[in-house]
């Protein structure tokens, strides 16, 4: 309950600092925050009109002969925000440290900012994707209505992750070198670019204990096939969520009054 006071007596740092990373990042930029869709567009957008006419007849379902672009980028959506809070927890304090040495303020508040800058990222994004749907035949339905719920428990598992990690990166920098590696693996064997059901026979059965494959799987539910996402799993990794983000807190707590030192 303390954290949850802190959070709220920083409410003005919290915003204020999202607002000045956005700011920051494209202070002498032209383009400004167009760049912040044109990467993962563009690399979208390779990987779908080379690979669609090779794939689109293995995607059931999707009635467009941009099938697997539309898939492709669907999936996208979801990955980048998971990839992206994952990642910046990853050294948010390391990166941080400065701030902390000099300023007095709760270092919780940190993950929090890196999460509301990626969900403005995000949702440039998504209104772009959602744009591109428009312009090759795809529309949207009222599922939509799902996507803050899926996005809410993907958050929650990112956050919960990315802090658990980053406290640890702070003692053992190994962390951050071997997780990148790891996240490229995770993302290859999560149906971002295929779908289960190119998978070899056999392959199937174990990409359920992926939590990425179920949260992935929903946005294309929502996004691309215009239906209502499984809560089953999505329910389960919730709840495996909540056990993170308190198995998080709980390494911070024993480990905040060392990092600065550390660092």
């Amino acid at each position: 309950m303390s954290w949850i006071r802190e959070l709220y007596h920083y409410r003005y740092f919290i915003l204020t600092s999202i607002v000045n990373e956005f700011r920051a990042r494209f202070v002498r930029s032209r383009l400004g925050a167009a760049w912040m869709v044109l990467h993962p567009l563009a690399q979208v957008m390779i990987f779908a009109f080379i690979l669609s006419e090779l794939l689109s007849a293995k995607l059931p379902g999707i009635d467009n002969k941009y099938s697997y672009a539309i898939y492709l980028m669907a999936g996208t959506v979801g990955w980048t925000l998971f990839a992206e809070i994952l990642n910046r927890c990853l050294t948010v304090f390391i990166d941080n440290a400065n701030n902390m040495k000099k300023l007095v303020f709760p270092k919780i508040v940190l993950p929090i900012i890196v999460t509301g800058s990626a969900l403005i990222n995000n949702f440039l994004l998504l209104v772009s994707v959602i744009t591109i749907f428009f312009f090759l035949g795809h529309t949207i339905s009222s599922t939509i209505v799902w996507l803050p719920v899926v996005m809410i428990v993907m958050i929650a598992f990112a956050i919960g992750l990315g802090l658990f990690l980053g406290v640890l990166n702070v003692f053992v920098r190994d962390i951050g070198q071997v997780m990148p590696i790891i996240l490229q693996i995770w993302y290859w064997t999560t149906p971002v670019v295929y779908m289960v059901s190119i998978l070899p026979q056999g392959y199937g059965r174990y990409i359920i204990y992926n939590p990425m494959y179920h949260i992935i799987e929903a946005y294309h539910d929502i996004l691309v096939f215009k239906q209502v996402p499984n809560m089953i799993p999505l329910g389960i990794i919730g709840v495996i969520s909540v056990v993170l983000l308190f198995l998080a807190l709980f390494v911070y707590r024993r480990a905040n009054s060392e990092m600065v030192d550390v660092l």
